[in-house]
This record gives structure tokens, C-alpha cells and sequence, in this order.
């Protein structure tokens, strides 16, 4: 059995993809690109295909990351480019190597975010930013699956900051590092702390992109390549 790890990216009308349904069409992707699949023993087998640190439904993402098993060893450029093309525009393969040893979950420490956010004075974004750095607990509330549940988002914050956007002067930029954890603190969830415990009144609706997922420098605050190792490995 050969592992491999592979980072995707969902862009464009294709961040409104759910994980459920990439899922369907990842394994489409696989049979049409003739992958040798490996698949789990008992009466309902199933592709041996595990996913890590799914993205939130609507948020657009260059740092999606599975796993596969295949029965027979390929070259990872040549699984990287039967699978892009045989998987729709938007949803686009951006890397793939063999697996070491480990999991891959444990290396997917933080995300770090870009959040435009339309019709935003940068001003405004930046007092909204200040006010909540100062602040060492915010409580936001986000329906589960059993049930609403309130919980601390400041925590998982590692750094927050305010930028202008260059192609557009009414709108503003937030740059986002967030530590994972349980329950998950999404780029939503920092918004709605903006909005209730620190004024900030946004318009149109905000777009989030995953720009990194992996482990967490302490040091700098900065987010690695979870797949460095098993790179530098091959």
C-alpha cells in the first residue's frame, strides 16, 4: 500500500462546495482518473480516502489537505495531474507526496486567513481590531449538531490585524492566524465576536480565503508546510 498526501484548493463559486459534496467528487475524480484505489475490509468496503481540516462551507481555500491509499506505486506528479484533470475547475490539485510516518492531522496545528470584507472603512476595521486585542475573553454563540453552544474565540487567536486592499479603496483587508482546537474557531466566528464585542458594522457580505494550514511557529506566529517533511524525505 502506497500513502500519499495531497493539498487542494477550493476557489470561486467552488468554495461553496460542502465537504460532503467533494467528497462525492473526489471519488468520481479517482475512478475517472484510473487511480488503483485501496479500499477498507468488511461487507461495506469503502476507498481508502481520509481528510483532514475541511474548510467551512462558503470559504474559498488554498490549503486543503487527504490522504489516499493506492495498491500500486505511482509517481506523485503523475496521480497530482490525473486527478486535476479529472476534477472540475476550482477544485484544483496543487500538490502531492508520499506519506511518512505520522499523522497528518497532528502537523494541521493553525489557518492562516485572509478576510475582505467590502464597503469596510479601514479605519473603522482597525478600531474593531485594537478593541479586541484587548479583550481576554470573547464569547460567541454558533449552532451545533446538538444544539447552540457558547464558547471563547480569543484564545485560539494567535495574531488579528487590519490592511487596506489594494484594488479597492472601500474595503478592507483582515489578516487572521488561529490556533485549532475543539470546538474549531472559524473565520465567521471571528467576525461575529467583531461585530458584538467590538462595533464593528460590516456591509456586504465577507469572503474568507484559507491561505495556509499546518504547524504553528510559536516564535512568529506564522503557519508551515505540513507536507515540508514528507518532501524533503522523497
Amino acid at each position: 500500500m502506497q500513502k500519499l498526501r495531497i493539498r487542494y484548493a477550493k476557489r470561486g463559486r467552488l468554495r461553496f462546495t460542502s465537504h460532503r459534496d467533494f467528497g462525492r467528487a473526489f471519488e468520481r475524480a479517482v475512478r475517472r482518473a484510473a487511480l488503483p484505489i485501496g479500499y477498507s475490509s468488511g461487507f461495506t468496503p469503502h476507498p481508502k480516502i481520509s481528510y483532514a481540516g475541511a474548510s467551512p462551507t462558503g470559504a474559498a481555500s488554498e490549503a486543503e489537505y487527504l490522504e489516499i491509499g493506492l495498491t500500486q506505486r505511482l509517481e506523485p506528479d503523475t496521480v497530482r495531474e490525473r486527478l486535476d484533470e479529472a476534477l472540475p475547475d476550482g477544485l484544483d490539485i496543487m500538490d502531492v507526496v508520499v506519506a511518512t510516518p505520522g499523522a497528518l492531522a497532528d502537523r494541521l496545528e493553525a489557518s492562516h486567513w485572509r478576510i475582505r470584507v467590502p464597503e469596510l472603512p479601514i479605519e473603522n476595521a482597525r478600531q474593531a481590531v485594537s478593541a479586541f486585542e484587548q479583550q481576554d475573553e470573547i464569547l460567541v454563540e454558533r449552532m451545533m449538531k446538538r444544539g447552540p453552544k457558547t464558547f471563547d474565540i480569543r484564545a485560539a487567536v494567535v495574531s488579528l490585524r487590519a490592511e487596506s486592499d489594494p484594488d479597492e479603496a472601500a474595503c478592507a483587508i483582515l489578516d487572521l492566524v488561529v490556533r485549532h482546537g475543539t470546538p474549531s474557531v472559524r473565520p465567521d466566528d471571528v467576525l461575529v465576536g467583531l461585530r458584538s464585542a467590538c462595533g464593528l458594522a460590516t456591509g456586504q457580505t465577507p469572503v474568507a480565503t484559507r491561505l495556509a494550514q499546518g504547524p504553528l511557529d510559536p516564535e512568529t506566529g506564522t503557519v508551515g508546510d505540513p507536507l515540508a517533511h514528507d518532501r524533503d524525505a522523497s
